[in-house]
Protein backbone atom coordinates (compact mmCIF):
# COMPACT_ATOMS: atom_id res chain seq x y z
CA UNK A 1 0.00 0.00 0.00
CA UNK A 2 1.02 3.57 -0.58
CA UNK A 3 -0.28 6.49 1.43
CA UNK A 4 0.21 10.18 0.91
CA UNK A 5 -0.09 12.34 3.98
CA UNK A 6 0.49 16.06 3.91
CA UNK A 7 -0.63 19.42 2.62
CA UNK A 8 0.58 21.27 -0.45
CA UNK A 9 1.27 24.90 0.50
CA UNK A 10 -1.13 27.50 -0.85
CA UNK A 11 -0.07 28.88 -4.24
CA UNK A 12 2.02 25.83 -5.11
CA UNK A 13 0.94 23.68 -8.05
CA UNK A 14 3.08 20.71 -8.94
CA UNK A 15 2.12 19.47 -12.42
CA UNK A 16 3.88 18.72 -15.72
CA UNK A 17 1.61 21.19 -17.54
CA UNK A 18 3.45 23.99 -15.68
CA UNK A 19 6.81 23.16 -17.27
CA UNK A 20 8.06 25.89 -19.60
CA UNK A 21 11.09 26.32 -21.88
CA UNK A 22 13.88 27.89 -19.84
CA UNK A 23 13.00 25.93 -16.69
CA UNK A 24 15.94 24.24 -14.98
CA UNK A 25 16.22 20.53 -14.16
CA UNK A 26 17.64 19.40 -10.81
CA UNK A 27 18.28 16.10 -9.08
CA UNK A 28 18.79 15.62 -5.35
CA UNK A 29 21.80 13.31 -5.62
CA UNK A 30 23.61 10.42 -7.27
CA UNK A 31 21.50 8.13 -9.45
CA UNK A 32 21.12 4.33 -9.78
CA UNK A 33 22.37 3.49 -6.29
CA UNK A 34 19.20 1.65 -5.20
CA UNK A 35 18.83 -0.45 -8.33
CA UNK A 36 22.44 -1.58 -8.37
CA UNK A 37 22.41 -2.30 -4.60
CA UNK A 38 19.29 -4.48 -4.92
CA UNK A 39 20.54 -6.21 -8.05
CA UNK A 40 23.86 -7.06 -6.43
CA UNK A 41 22.11 -8.70 -3.46
CA UNK A 42 19.55 -10.56 -5.58
CA UNK A 43 22.08 -11.87 -8.04
CA UNK A 44 24.88 -12.48 -5.55
CA UNK A 45 27.18 -10.03 -7.29
CA UNK A 46 30.13 -8.72 -5.34
CA UNK A 47 31.86 -5.44 -5.98
CA UNK A 48 34.91 -3.92 -4.33
CA UNK A 49 32.64 -1.84 -2.11
CA UNK A 50 29.25 -2.62 -0.64
CA UNK A 51 26.45 -0.51 -2.05
CA UNK A 52 23.43 0.13 0.14
CA UNK A 53 20.03 1.21 -1.09
CA UNK A 54 19.40 4.95 -0.99
CA UNK A 55 15.80 4.48 0.16
CA UNK A 56 14.82 7.52 2.23
CA UNK A 57 11.80 9.67 3.10
CA UNK A 58 12.03 12.81 0.97
CA UNK A 59 9.35 14.91 2.67
CA UNK A 60 11.90 17.05 4.56
CA UNK A 61 13.94 17.67 1.41
CA UNK A 62 10.83 18.63 -0.55
CA UNK A 63 9.68 20.89 2.28
CA UNK A 64 13.04 22.73 2.19
CA UNK A 65 12.79 23.04 -1.59
CA UNK A 66 9.25 24.44 -1.43
CA UNK A 67 10.23 26.90 1.30
CA UNK A 68 13.02 28.20 -0.95
CA UNK A 69 11.27 28.24 -4.32
CA UNK A 70 7.54 27.78 -3.59
CA UNK A 71 5.36 28.40 -6.65
CA UNK A 72 8.45 28.40 -8.89
CA UNK A 73 8.73 24.63 -8.38
CA UNK A 74 6.82 23.30 -11.37
CA UNK A 75 7.37 19.53 -11.18
CA UNK A 76 8.60 17.01 -8.62
CA UNK A 77 9.10 13.35 -9.45
CA UNK A 78 10.71 10.30 -7.92
CA UNK A 79 12.68 8.37 -10.53
CA UNK A 80 11.84 4.84 -9.41
CA UNK A 81 11.02 2.18 -12.02
CA UNK A 82 12.55 3.14 -15.34
CA UNK A 83 14.92 5.55 -13.61
CA UNK A 84 15.68 9.14 -14.48
CA UNK A 85 15.20 8.52 -18.22
CA UNK A 86 11.63 7.29 -17.91
CA UNK A 87 10.62 10.00 -15.44
CA UNK A 88 11.88 12.78 -17.71
CA UNK A 89 10.29 11.19 -20.78
CA UNK A 90 6.92 11.14 -19.01
CA UNK A 91 7.29 14.82 -18.10
CA UNK A 92 8.47 15.87 -21.59
CA UNK A 93 5.61 14.00 -23.27
CA UNK A 94 3.01 15.37 -20.87
CA UNK A 95 4.24 18.97 -21.13
CA UNK A 96 5.05 18.89 -24.86
CA UNK A 97 8.56 20.25 -24.30
CA UNK A 98 12.09 19.02 -24.80
CA UNK A 99 14.43 18.27 -21.93
CA UNK A 100 18.19 18.47 -22.50
CA UNK A 101 20.33 16.73 -19.88
CA UNK A 102 24.05 17.33 -19.45
CA UNK A 103 25.85 14.00 -18.95
CA UNK A 104 28.77 15.59 -17.12
CA UNK A 105 26.46 17.12 -14.53
CA UNK A 106 24.51 13.97 -13.62
CA UNK A 107 25.94 12.59 -10.37
CA UNK A 108 26.80 8.87 -10.62
CA UNK A 109 29.10 7.23 -8.08
CA UNK A 110 32.16 5.52 -9.52
CA UNK A 111 31.08 2.17 -7.97
CA UNK A 112 27.71 2.45 -9.69
CA UNK A 113 29.30 3.42 -13.03
CA UNK A 114 31.61 0.44 -12.79
CA UNK A 115 28.80 -1.97 -11.93
CA UNK A 116 26.68 -0.63 -14.78
CA UNK A 117 29.56 -1.05 -17.22
CA UNK A 118 30.13 -4.65 -16.09
CA UNK A 119 26.40 -5.46 -16.32
CA UNK A 120 25.76 -3.54 -19.54
CA UNK A 121 23.27 -1.20 -17.91
CA UNK A 122 22.67 2.50 -18.46
CA UNK A 123 22.46 4.29 -15.07
CA UNK A 124 19.79 6.60 -16.51
CA UNK A 125 17.37 3.64 -16.55
CA UNK A 126 18.24 2.12 -13.17
CA UNK A 127 15.73 2.54 -10.33
CA UNK A 128 16.17 5.07 -7.53
CA UNK A 129 14.32 5.17 -4.21
CA UNK A 130 15.80 8.09 -2.33
CA UNK A 131 16.12 10.69 -5.06
CA UNK A 132 13.95 13.55 -6.21
CA UNK A 133 13.79 15.25 -9.60
CA UNK A 134 12.66 18.87 -9.70
CA UNK A 135 11.94 21.26 -12.54
CA UNK A 136 11.89 24.88 -11.43
CA UNK A 137 11.69 28.31 -13.00
CA UNK A 138 15.11 29.54 -14.11
CA UNK A 139 15.13 32.45 -11.67
CA UNK A 140 14.63 30.06 -8.74
CA UNK A 141 17.25 27.48 -9.78
CA UNK A 142 20.10 28.61 -7.53
CA UNK A 143 17.83 29.01 -4.48
CA UNK A 144 16.36 25.56 -5.16
CA UNK A 145 19.81 24.00 -5.51
CA UNK A 146 21.03 25.65 -2.30
CA UNK A 147 17.93 24.44 -0.42
CA UNK A 148 18.43 20.87 -1.63
CA UNK A 149 22.14 20.88 -0.77
CA UNK A 150 21.41 22.23 2.72
CA UNK A 151 19.38 19.08 3.51
CA UNK A 152 21.24 15.87 4.47
CA UNK A 153 19.52 13.93 1.64
CA UNK A 154 20.44 16.55 -0.96
CA UNK A 155 24.14 17.15 -0.38
CA UNK A 156 24.95 15.87 -3.88
CA UNK A 157 22.13 17.81 -5.56
CA UNK A 158 22.94 19.20 -8.99
CA UNK A 159 21.51 21.20 -11.86
CA UNK A 160 21.57 18.63 -14.66
CA UNK A 161 19.70 20.20 -17.56
CA UNK A 162 17.15 22.57 -18.98
CA UNK A 163 13.72 22.55 -20.58
CA UNK A 164 13.76 23.67 -24.23
CA UNK A 165 11.29 24.40 -27.03
CA UNK A 166 13.19 22.15 -29.44
CA UNK A 167 12.61 18.39 -29.39
CA UNK A 168 9.02 18.50 -28.03
CA UNK A 169 8.16 15.37 -26.07
CA UNK A 170 11.77 14.18 -26.20
CA UNK A 171 14.69 13.89 -23.79
CA UNK A 172 18.15 14.59 -25.19
CA UNK A 173 21.45 13.80 -23.48
CA UNK A 174 24.43 16.00 -24.33
CA UNK A 175 27.45 13.72 -23.89
CA UNK A 176 30.83 14.44 -22.37
CA UNK A 177 32.26 15.06 -25.84
CA UNK A 178 29.43 17.36 -26.91
CA UNK A 179 27.41 14.91 -29.01
CA UNK A 180 23.70 14.46 -28.50
CA UNK A 181 21.56 11.35 -28.26
CA UNK A 182 17.88 10.69 -27.67
CA UNK A 183 17.09 9.13 -24.30
CA UNK A 184 13.99 7.01 -24.96
CA UNK A 185 11.49 5.57 -22.52
CA UNK A 186 12.59 2.26 -21.08
CA UNK A 187 11.23 -0.54 -23.21
CA UNK A 188 10.51 -3.66 -21.17
CA UNK A 189 12.36 -4.21 -17.91
CA UNK A 190 16.05 -3.38 -17.62
CA UNK A 191 16.16 -5.09 -14.24
CA UNK A 192 13.81 -7.52 -12.51
CA UNK A 193 11.10 -5.52 -10.77
CA UNK A 194 12.55 -4.18 -7.53
CA UNK A 195 10.05 -1.63 -6.34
Amino acid sequence: NTSGVGVIPEGVEIAPRRVRPGDVVLISGAIAVHGIAILSVREGLEFETTLESDTAPLNGLVEALLRAAGPQVHVLRDPTRGGVASAFNEIAASAGVGIVLEETRIPVWDEVKGACEILGLDPLYVANEGKCLAIVAEEAAEAALEAMRSHPLGREAAIIGQVVEEYPGTVILRSQVGGKRVVDMLSGEQLPRIC
